[in-house]
């Protein structure tokens, strides 16, 4: 997938992943993709309901390592 930036939140605790999620998606254009990794198994209902409170896209999530990877699509 093609991604603007990616965030290393990896080590991070609830809440820091949603806190730098919210800023690094500030940097990129609306379209463009944010890739988030995170260690903390909280992030995937935070991020989740983030993103569809937010207006932005959880387009994808792969799980499948002990590094959580999401990938969001900025809103408008």
């Amino acid at each position: 997938m093609n991604t603007a930036k990616t965030l290393d939140a990896t080590g991070l605790a609830c809440p820091m992943p949603i806190v730098k999620t919210k800023k690094a998606i500030k940097d990129i254009e609306v379209g463009e993709v944010l890739e988030v990794q995170a260690t903390d198994q909280g992030a995937k209902s935070d991020l989740a309901a983030w993103t569809k409170s937010s207006g932005h896209e959880l387009i994808e999530t792969d799980e499948s390592s002990e590094v959580l990877k999401f990938w969001i699509k900025k809103g408008e």
